[in-house]
């Protein structure tokens, strides 16, 4: 019986802390955010690449060693006599100081001449056998190991350095403007749901004030003080408060699965926001104060664009490069089986070589002109672009700090308008009461209470909204 006893106290307290749900706060749901956002993760693993990329480019700097090598088969033997060579020969004649051809002599002591060729024929001659001047080439292998220098490149090499460091740099601003992008998508959803929630407690006291009222005028019909009308007119708008309390407490459920598909949660997450028992906050508008060049400086989409700059400036060192001259210093070791190095051998043999090599672009019709004058175009258009984003980004910062400024007027508006609406409530209760008003009247300035309170839980949170939008636009959003 105690087992038992204690077996149901540990599942019920292991079913009440998994039921239990899990407090988020605003800075929880942006970490979770742009941990489990694909689009982030994707800008992660691009600028990651490019990291690798930026040190290839480095490499390129130092010299490289690469080996070649390769085996072909011949059908046939390399005979480069088609038979036995005689050679004449000649000797030495110490009057003279000459060398003699050793001729065949006629008895008259003149030269024999061969009938069928017209040439002398010599007495002596050296042989040359055939097989001497063939060789086995049925299977050759031959390979190199080559180091080669950079010595100038027309600056290219630089260049290349250059667009790797300034495209991964254009890469990281990109991936802190998506950042900012989903860091402002989540503060949206996350004061929705602060919101709705608000506006599911103002429904609910809503719908409890008409059912009071209800309730009041249904004793009123049986003392025969009100009419059948009065309680029909009270019963639709209680059905209106039900209808609308259900709308609120739908658009809740579904801002919240919004909410966890931002955070990267299942949909069915059941999240409870840290700011649900909300309470007012206005931040000093005195704290945005602003440098429009510090603006700039800071923004990334702009930090973007500048990098972009840069990086078309590498190009055109890159296009300017094709047209200058290239020294390279080269080293190789090459070897081959047969190889030459002492006669004919079939075995493996080689030597190293070093050398230089320089290649000078002459004339080719004005192609790598014209190459290094589109670059030089193409960084123009870049900063045309970045004067016309940042008069936008002008524009838009003044738009920003406006709204934020007229965010701060409509909640002292509203305020006003909600001490307006609850006096006028008080004074309409009280006049029905004592019969001077209807209940028209009365139904009227709980429509208005209603919808003053819901101005001031709008302007509330556009407040916060607000705020986040500027301190994106001014590009102080932490990331």
């Amino acid at each position: 019986m105690t087992r038992r006893f204690l077996f149901s106290i540990i599942a019920a307290t292991a079913f009440t802390l998994t039921s239990q749900a899990e407090v988020y706060t605003l800075d929880s749901c942006r970490n979770l955010a742009v941990g489990n956002n694909k689009t982030i993760r994707v800008a992660d693993e691009t600028l990651r690449g490019l990291g690798y990329e930026r040190k290839a480019a480095k490499a390129a700097y130092l010299p490289g060693l690469d080996f070649n090598g390769g085996y072909m088969y011949n059908q046939r033997t390399i005979n480069l006599l088609s038979e036995n060579a005689n050679l004449p020969t000649m000797s030495y004649d110490p009057v003279s100081g000459q060398y003699i051809p050793n001729l065949q002599l006629t008895p008259d002591m003149r030269p024999a001449i061969d009938p069928s060729s017209g040439q002398p024929i010599f007495s002596e001659v050296a042989v040359i056998p055939k097989e001497a001047m063939s060789f086995d080439t049925h299977n050759v292998v031959a390979g190199a190991f080559t180091l080669t220098q950079p010595v100038y490149m027309g600056g290219q090499i630089r260049a290349l350095n250059e667009i790797a460091k300034y495209a991964e740099t254009a890469a990281a601003a990109g991936r802190n403007s998506v950042v900012q992008e989903v860091i402002f998508s989540v503060d949206q959803a996350y004061w929705l749901v602060v919101s709705l929630k608000e506006k599911k407690k103002l429904a609910e006291s809503f719908v409890s004030l008409v059912d009071t009222l209800r309730y009041s005028v249904n004793a009123m019909l049986e003392e025969g003080v009100a009419t059948r009308s009065d309680l029909l007119m009270v019963d639709v708008k209680l059905n209106e408060a039900r209808i609308a309390l259900t709308k609120v407490d739908n658009g809740l459920t579904l801002s919240r699965m919004a909410l966890a598909q931002l955070c990267g949660l299942p949909s069915n997450s059941n999240m409870t926001l840290a700011d649900e028992d909300y309470k007012p906050y206005k931040p000093s508008a005195a704290e945005y104060s602003y440098n429009i060049q510090d603006v700039y400086a800071d923004r990334q989409d702009l930090e973007v664009i500048r990098q972009g700059i840069s990086l078309l400036s590498a190009r055109e060192k890159l296009a300017k490069g094709l047209m200058l001259p290239k020294v390279a210093v080269v080293g190789a070791y090459e070897f081959s089986n047969p190889n030459l190095n002492n006669g004919f051998k079939k075995r493996f043999g080689g030597g190293f070589s070093v050398g230089a090599t320089l290649s000078v672009p002459i004339w080719h019709w004005g192609g790598n002109y014209n190459h290094y004058k589109a670059t030089k175009a193409a960084t123009n258009a870049q900063r045309l672009l970045l004067e016309d984003m940042e008069e936008k980004v002008s524009l838009q910062v003044e738009q920003a700090k406006f709204s934020f400024q007229e965010a701060f007027k409509t909640y002292d508006m509203t305020v006003s308008n909600l001490k307006s609406a609850d006096s006028n409530l008080e004074s309409a209760r009280y006049g029905f009461q004592e019969g001077v008003l209807t209940i028209t009247d009365v139904i009227a300035a709980q429509t208005a209470w209603l919808q003053a309170n819901s101005e001031k839980i709008d302007a509330e949170i556009g407040i916060h909204l607000c705020e986040t939008y500027l301190s994106k636009v001014l590009g102080r959003m932490k990331y």
